[in-house]
């Protein structure tokens, strides 16, 4: 069975997308829209942009999702998922694609979800960090040790779980980390705690701009990050995308759930190949390639 995965924030680069906006006239018309919805030229940024300037969360999400769901689209009939799932940010960019959100709601909610997130982060000092080479469950027991906000946000492959939380708890929690034989307890570039409790403000304004949205149901199943499980059912689906704001994106669990449901071969869709190496490192033997558009 085919599996479609989508990327989360992290993957962008200056020039994504022009391919598609310079041989598509339905993919032009797509960025002009979504610069028209946005209210700012976001193809511009992600055409032309420094890293800098796609870095900032207003931006770097629907750009993301951008890039992702038109590539989906012009990927024509070849785009035939039997499942999908996305990380983080990527699991909206994955209910777009299979038809659950509009292009232009999948857009709003993205955009919402952003600044959100963003005005969470100003509450307070946050952030998260990357740890490598240790079990999962001595990751989790380190973080509980820990005074203060700091949880397991990311499981990203075996090896590699990301932390999340208040910014000296994070700090305390790496030194901790370290002495337990971590290869790398390595702080993260980004703007907040995502996927914390820390994101909580976040989590109820996303509430209500997902409940007053219209949802259809998927093509296909869903794997969300929150329980690891596909499902069609739109009341899930909205539950589990506002609390994986919160909640942590089991992004390991969900692939292997996704092989044991029948996925022989993974299609990454969107910038970058950072999903493709983390399902390799979840099970040597998947079959992991990258969306192209059809000719």
């Amino acid at each position: 069975m085919k599996a479609y995965v989508f990327p989360g924030q992290g993957a962008q680069f200056t020039g994504m997308g022009k391919d598609l906006y310079d041989q598509f006239p339905e993919a032009k018309a797509l960025f002009n829209k979504a610069d028209e919805i946005l209210g700012f030229e976001i193809s511009k940024i992600m055409f032309e942009g420094t890293a800098e300037e796609l870095k900032e969360t207003k931006v770097t999400q629907p750009a993301i999702f951008l890039h992702s769901v038109i590539l989906a689209k012009m990927m024509g009939d070849s785009f035939q998922p039997e499942m999908v799932a996305g990380h983080s940010l990527g699991e909206l960019s994955a209910l777009t694609a299979v038809g659950t959100l509009s292009f232009e709601d999948g857009l709003k909610i993205v955009s919402k979800r952003a600044l959100a997130m963003q005005a969470a982060c100003e509450h307070q000092s946050s952030t998260m960090a990357a740890i490598l080479g240790l079990d999962d469950a001595v990751v989790e027991d380190v973080c509980k040790s820990i005074d203060g906000v700091v949880v397991a946000a990311n499981y990203n492959c075996p090896g590699q779980l990301v932390i999340s939380g208040a910014t000296k708890a994070v700090e305390e929690a790496c030194e901790a980390l370290k002495e337990k034989g971590a290869k790398r307890a390595l702080m993260l570039p980004v703007g907040g705690a995502f996927h914390s409790p820390l994101m909580e403000p976040a989590r109820e304004e996303l509430a209500a701009a997902i409940e007053a949205t219209e949802f259809e149901a998927p093509s296909c199943p869903v794997y969300q990050n929150v329980t690891t499980l596909g499902t069609t059912a739109v009341d899930e689906i909205k539950t589990n995308l506002i609390y994986q704001l919160t909640g942590p994106v089991k992004w390991t669990q969900s692939v292997q759930n996704m092989i044991a449901d029948g996925a022989t071969e993974f299609i990454e869709v969107g910038p970058g190949r950072a999903l493709q190496g983390m399902i390799k490192k979840i099970n040597r033997e998947a079959n992991v390639s990258a969306g192209v558009v059809s000719e």
